[in-house]
C-alpha cells in the first residue's frame, strides 16, 4: 500500500524594519513546541497547486492578503522526523516584503532573524535557508527593491543591501552601480527630503530581471 504523506507549505517572509532583517512568525500556543516561534504555514488542499497554496497561506495564515510580496519556491523539506506527530513534507516559499504591519488578527509578528534562535520544528533551518537565498538574490537580481516602498531613494536601497548582507557599502560606488546598471532602477522625476539633507531622487524598480554585471557581496 502506498503511504499517504501530508504536504504543507511554509513561508519564510522577510522584511527590513528598525534597521534589522526580520521574519514574519507566530508563537505556538499548543504542543508540540508550545511557546516557540514558528513560520506561517498550512496543508495543501486537493484542488490547489503549490503557488496557489502559498498565496492562500500568505493571505490567510500570514495575514497579508493582497500585499506586495515577492514569492518564490525555496526548497522542499522531507526528512522523516521533522514533525514529531507524523511524517510531513513541506514545500517552503521565500517572501520578500516592504515594511508592512504584521496582522494582529492572524497573531503574526515581525521578529529580528538574529533573535530567532529557538524555533518550532525545523523552521530555523528553513528560515536560514531563506535568508541565504535572499542574500544571494540581491547579488544578481534587482529584488533588493522588494524590501522598499514603491518609490525609494538610492540611500534607502543601500541600507537594505547593508542590512541583508550584514556589511557596510561605499555610498558612492553603490550609487554609481545601481544607477548605471541597465534596467535596475527607473527614475520617477520626484524628490524627497525624508533622508535628511538635500532633496534625493526617488526611483522605482526597473524592468531588469537579472543584473549585468552582478553586485559583489564580499
Amino acid at each position: 500500500m502506498i503511504p499517504r504523506i501530508p504536504v504543507s507549505v511554509d513561508l519564510v517572509v522577510l522584511t527590513v524594519r528598525s534597521q534589522q532583517l526580520s521574519a514574519l512568525v507566530w508563537r505556538r500556543d499548543r504542543p508540540p513546541y508550545e511557546g516557540r516561534w514558528a513560520l506561517s504555514g498550512g496543508f495543501i488542499k486537493l484542488e490547489e497547486d503549490l503557488p496557489a497554496a502559498a498565496a492562500r497561506v500568505l493571505a490567510e495564515r500570514a495575514g497579508l492578503p493582497g500585499a506586495p510580496v515577492h514569492l518564490e519556491q525555496l526548497q522542499t523539506y522531507g526528512y522523516p522526523d521533522r514533525d514529531p506527530r507524523q511524517r510531513v513534507v513541506s514545500v517552503a516559499y521565500l517572501g520578500l516584503a516592504p515594511d508592512l504591519p504584521a496582522s494582529t488578527e492572524a497573531h503574526m509578528s515581525w521578529q529580528p532573524v538574529d533573535e530567532l534562535t529557538a524555533m518550532a520544528f525545523d523552521h530555523r533551518r528553513i528560515m536560514l535557508d531563506g535568508v541565504e537565498r535572499a542574500r544571494a538574490k540581491l547579488e544578481y537580481t534587482p529584488l533588493g527593491a522588494a524590501f522598499c516602498p514603491p518609490e525609494f531613494t538610492v540611500a534607502e536601497l543601500r541600507r537594505v543591501y547593508e542590512i541583508v548582507w550584514g556589511r557596510p557599502l561605499d555610498p558612492r560606488n553603490f550609487h554609481r552601480k545601481v544607477t548605471k546598471t541597465e534596467g535596475f532602477l527607473a527614475p520617477t522625476g520626484h524628490t524627497t527630503t525624508r533622508d535628511g539633507g538635500r532633496p534625493a531622487m526617488l526611483y522605482r524598480r526597473g524592468p531588469a530581471v537579472l543584473l549585468h554585471p552582478p553586485m559583489l557581496r564580499m
